[in-house]
């Protein structure tokens, strides 16, 4: 029995196998959206009752809700800790540790990561962040609630709100924790696919999964550290008296012994990260929507170079524009100009991604799968979030907009829910190859209905909201009597994103049933051309029993003309596919008839 815990605890729970800490990220990040929805789900019911009470929330949050109404500064703890939840819990950890880890071994041909005890903590790391952050909810004065882009000084002064003291401290412990597990697990991914790729897998016969995941690490490896040293300095202000970011407070009357200090230095830190977050959440979306796309279309997805050098274009551009979010911060109007022309250029390589996911629908084979329709899901919200994009690139609407309604729109569609979307489409898509076995169809078509016309209902008013100023992170607009004609808007709102959180347990339930007693998968479910499909159904660790395929041909050969079937893998030979190879296709059977002779050579 001692023996079988150990075996136990070696291969479930501190593996070392890509797969299974995969599983991991993938559990530990629904986790952590439930509880970051919970959270919405509280505020946004102060926002549409914002003079009711509640009793059952005095009995669940104590002190945090007298009476049966959420305290204000606990009210911004829960925005804070949702948005903190929900961009690097979720769609950074959840999203890229659980795709990256999963199919970068298995589609460049890998038995594992480069270094697979790094991958282990690196997950490790990940479970202690999120421990910490949500170990803030128990301390005296709650977590912090200075936002989760945390600006000084209320991040930086232990006095300035309940949620600045330990709350504060534990949060940063956190994304300590955070970003050291972000960069072991770039380090693990980018060396993988630099070194560990097949025989025959060059870079351009990898799948646009892989390509995306691996410009999203390298986008983490130069980014995340700092934040880090922005963090640090946080921490230095907050416990040692340096005034990094500090210059001429007064606290309740009293002057603090600060000086020289600016909290605009704290921005470009945090946004020189900040912005490329926005496609390191996004990225790993593209590949994955790219490849359930164009597997479903049964088509080859259309333009794979335009959509290589688009996401090599985005990865370069995404280090030019955060200045975007600092048009009313002072800055020089001649910069802002130039960080305005910046934004608005980048927006050129995500519309081909764009025009390329269409392209590759036309005149498709359409197969209707759950994990297509979040795709084409995503598809719908990342356009109607990237138009509202080039209103807030313009600094002159910026200024306008900036801290409205219209943002909080703008950055949902466009990173939330299109990021979220791309999660559960690769979530149903490559489930199979996680369990062994398939998740149930109809439940997913009823998870893919309701959550995407609650997305719409919650946010699309947001817009028109912003655009009548109505401000953000307000405890109650009762107060005010220009917003008061928006509260029957919140109320319907809160009942939307209410019905879209509930349809989110019965995805949760689909996962959980599945995993334990769904449908057995077959080998191949999808007839897809990748590596992975040509492992096992229940991979073990190394993940082929046997020597690795060598890779012949892209990941797209799908209905060519000439072929019996409509997909060739990737490890049948160009001379077993005469009928259907086209004149490029000769030139690499040219090379395959030679490299026995090559290799002869070399001997």
């Amino acid at each position: 029995m001692l023996a079988y815990g150990k075996a136990f605890i070696k291969n479930n729970v501190f593996s070392q196998d890509h797969k299974v800490i995969a599983r991991q990220y993938l559990i530990t990040g629904i986790i952590m959206a439930l509880i970051g929805m919970l959270l919405s789900i509280l505020f946004r019911i102060q926002l549409a009752y914002p003079d009711r009470t509640f009793p059952l929330l005095e009995t669940l949050l104590g002190r945090f809700a007298p009476g049966g109404r959420l305290d204000p500064n606990f009210y911004l703890a829960l925005v804070t800790i949702h948005g903190t939840i929900m961009v690097f819990f979720l769609l950074t950890a959840g999203l890229s540790g659980t795709f990256s880890n999963l199919l970068i071994p298995l589609q460049v041909g890998a038995r594992d990561m480069a270094s697979p005890f790094l991958n282990m903590l690196s997950y490790w790391f990940f479970f202690i962040a999120c421990c910490i952050m949500l170990s803030s909810f128990f301390v005296q004065k709650g977590p912090n609630g200075a936002g989760w882009t945390i600006y000084p000084p209320l991040s930086a002064l232990p006095k300035a709100m309940p949620g600045s003291g330990r709350g504060m401290d534990l949060w940063l412990a956190s994304l300590g924790f955070f970003v050291a597990s972000q960069v072991m697990g770039t380090i693990n991914y980018i060396s993988t696919v630099l070194n560990l790729r097949t025989k025959g897998m060059d870079v351009w016969r990898m799948p646009l999964t892989v390509w995306a995941f691996f410009l999203t690490a390298i986008l983490s490896l130069l980014t995340f550290p700092v934040l880090f040293a922005g963090l640090i300095l946080l921490f230095f202000d907050r416990s040692m008296g340096t005034s990094f970011y500090l210059s001429d407070i007064v606290v309740q009357g009293q002057v603090m012994n600060y000086e020289g200090g600016n909290p605009i230095l704290f921005q470009h830190l945090f946004w020189f990260l900040g912005h490329p977050e926005v496609y390191i959440v996004i990225m790993p979306a593209f590949g994955i929507v790219s490849e359930i796309i164009a597997i479903n279309s049964r088509k080859p997805i259309f333009g794979y170079h335009a959509m290589v050098y688009a996401l090599i274009a985005i990865t370069a551009l995404a280090f030019l524009v955060w200045g975007h979010h600092m048009f009313v911060s002072g800055m020089n109007p001649f910069l802002g100009g130039v960080f305005m022309l910046t934004t608005l250029i980048i927006a050129v390589p995500s519309a081909v991604k764009t025009f390329n996911w269409l392209s590759t629908l036309w005149r498709g084979n359409i197969r209707f799968t759950t994990a297509m329709l979040f795709c084409i899901g995503f598809v719908s919200v990342f356009v109607t979030g990237g138009l509202t994009g080039i209103w807030l690139g313009n600094a002159a609407l910026d200024i306008n907009l900036n801290d409205t309604y219209f943002v909080i729109a703008h950055f949902h569609f466009v990173m939330g829910v299109a990021s979220v979307f791309g999660m559960i489409a690769g979530t149903y898509h490559w489930f199979p190859k996680m369990f062994g076995r398939m998740m149930n169809e109809k439940l997913g078509y009823l998870h893919f209905w309701i959550t995407f016309v609650c997305a719409y209902l919650v946010f699309f008013p947001m817009h028109f909201m912003g655009l009548d100023g109505v401000p953000r992170r307000y405890y109650a607009f009762t107060e005010i009597e220009p917003l008061k004609k928006w509260i029957e808007i919140n109320v319907w709102m809160t009942w939307a994103a209410i019905a879209g959180g509930g349809i989110q347990l019965v995805f949760v339930y689909n996962f959980v049933r599945s995993a334990l007693w769904g449908k057995r998968a077959p080998f191949n479910p999808w007839q897809a051309n990748t590596l992975e499909w040509t492992t096992p159904v229940n991979v073990g660790h190394g993940n082929w029993p046997g020597e690795i395929p060598t890779v012949h041909r892209w990941p797209y050969d799908y209905s060519k003309p000439g072929n019996e079937s409509d997909f060739i893998p990737q490890t049948v030979p160009f001379s077993e596919t005469l009928s259907s190879n086209l004149p490029h296709d000769f030139e690499d059977l040219a090379a395959e008839s030679q490299l026995p002779n090559l290799l002869k050579k070399q001997d």
